[in-house]
């Protein structure tokens, strides 16, 4: 590293870890729900957002689990009408961070001209959370976000809970959410996949993405579950499109679904000893009018996604280790139009695993990939950075990150992403000269709960 960089690079972890460590402290792991139940971080996480078994139990009973004093009202019946936690379940999220890319990215108004290289975000988001119990059977976790990327204060993940024990067995639930995915237990679906949960909001990321793989926005869906003796989960639902902005659903929004998107998940689990294991499947369908200036009735553009799942932990007294992989198909028809192609495939491989030792200090490494068509319409060329080499979404490489977890709540992160193809090709990928390897990507991020 040239001595430039190694002074941007210290400066940069000042602010970003210096900062945040005078700061009082992610997404689903939130202190209102230790404070609501009493027990410390890992009970529900081996590192935040990484669920335990005993975390998807916790959220299964829709976050409704407490040890605090309430506010009780009862029925003439004897059952329970009212439960309010004294303090309101509340938490705050603040994350800054540093990115830097192998190469500088092209300037966005003068050609020939680059921009400055070795961003820092301060924040890069910062959410506040209500997270806890409702009421009897009922709690939610609710996430609104400043986005230091964008500008923009918004709604971000939000999932309510309602459930119940029909018997010593079987558990049953709903949940109201915004983003398919968010509601489900474990670390493998996109909305909370760990390792690796977080990544640079302003390093260049591949342009292709199925549905189930982070392309299912401005959503909003119920869905109904079931556990049996811990070990079988199934659950059905469905989505409609729920854009952000308060606008009318017309043909001035894109991509808009047509009656309700299905969504299934089913998955067995296994515990013994300090260790469990989970092996699942999921999927969606979803018809949408492509919109645009196009009135939303006629034909529908249908994206079918389907996937297997998996993931292993061991949760020792000074050694914690996991392993995860997800496999995503994606069958697209194209019968409203929008690709040169009437269908294409699009696949997604991801795994990873990382090991913690007292929860303190840790590694991970993982790889990625995704693969499909060739479509001169979805994946054209020309366009700096963005652009798209022989019409192929493919894009793979490694991820590896080192993690230091000081307190239960605060956590440091180191990571490094390498391309070895980035969409569709290795050299000259986008056709004004930038390569894939020029998007390998430094970022070191802080990351605080309180």
């Amino acid at each position: 590293m040239r001595q430039g960089k190694l002074g941007t690079f210290i400066a940069a972890f000042a602010m970003a870890g210096g900062g945040l460590l005078l700061a009082p402290g992610s997404a689903q792991a939130v202190p209102s729900f230790a404070r609501q139940t009493g027990f410390a971080c890992e009970a529900c996480h081996t590192v935040f957002p990484e669920l335990t078994p005993f975390g998807r139990r916790f959220k299964m009973n829709a976050y409704t689990v407490d040890n605090l004093p309430q506010v009780s009202g009862m029925t003439q019946s004897k059952e329970q009408s009212l439960a309010l936690n004294q303090l309101p379940p509340l938490s705050f999220m603040l994350q800054a961070s540093y990115t830097s890319t192998k190469a500088a990215m092209p300037d966005s108004v003068v050609a020939g001209a680059l921009a400055q290289n070795g961003q820092v975000q301060f924040p890069q988001q910062a959410s506040l959370f209500y997270a806890g119990r409702i009421a009897p059977n009922l709690g939610a976790f609710v996430q609104m976000t400043y986005d230091g990327t964008a500008g923009t204060f918004g709604w971000d993940n939000t999932d309510v809970r309602y459930a119940r024990m029909a018997n010593d067995k079987f558990l049953w639930g709903v949940s109201v959410n915004n983003n398919p995915t968010v509601q489900d237990l474990w670390n493998t679906t996109n909305a909370w996949q760990s390792p690796f949960d977080q990544r640079s909001a302003t390093a260049p990321s591949p342009g292709a993405s199925t549905l189930l793989g982070g392309g299912a926005a401005d959503m909003a869906g119920v869905t109904l579950y079931g556990s049996w003796n811990d070990t079988v989960y199934a659950e059905l639902g469905g989505y409609r499109s729920a854009p952000a902005v308060g606008i009318p659903l017309d043909s001035t929004n894109t991509n808009v679904l047509n009656g309700f998107a299905p969504y299934w998940r089913l998955a067995y689990e296994r515990q013994w000893d300090r260790s469990s294991w989970e092996v699942g499947a999921y999927g969606m369908t979803a018809k949408m009018f492509p919109g645009g200036g196009v009135a939303l009735s006629g034909p529908t553009n249908k994206l079918s996604d389907w996937a297997i799942d998996s993931q292993y932990q061991y949760i020792g007294d000074q050694h914690l280790f996991s392993v995860m992989g997800t496999y995503l198909k994606e069958k697209q028809t194209w019968d409203a139009g929008g690709a040169a192609n009437p269908s294409n495939d699009l696949k997604t491989l991801r795994v990873g695993a990382s090991y913690y030792y007292q929860r303190k200090y840790g590694a991970a490494l993982g790889y990625f990939s995704t693969t499909g068509t060739p479509d001169a319409t979805l994946y054209a060329s020309g366009t700096a950075v963005k652009g798209f080499a022989n019409n192929l979404p493919d894009s793979k490489g490694w991820i590896a990150e080192l993690d230091w977890v000081p307190y239960q709540n605060t956590k440091f992160a180191l990571q490094y992403t390498m391309y070895n193809k980035f969409n569709g090709g290795d050299a000259n990928y986008d056709g004004m000269g930038r390569n894939a390897k020029d998007n390998n990507t430094m970022y070191l991020l802080g990351w605080l709960n309180f």
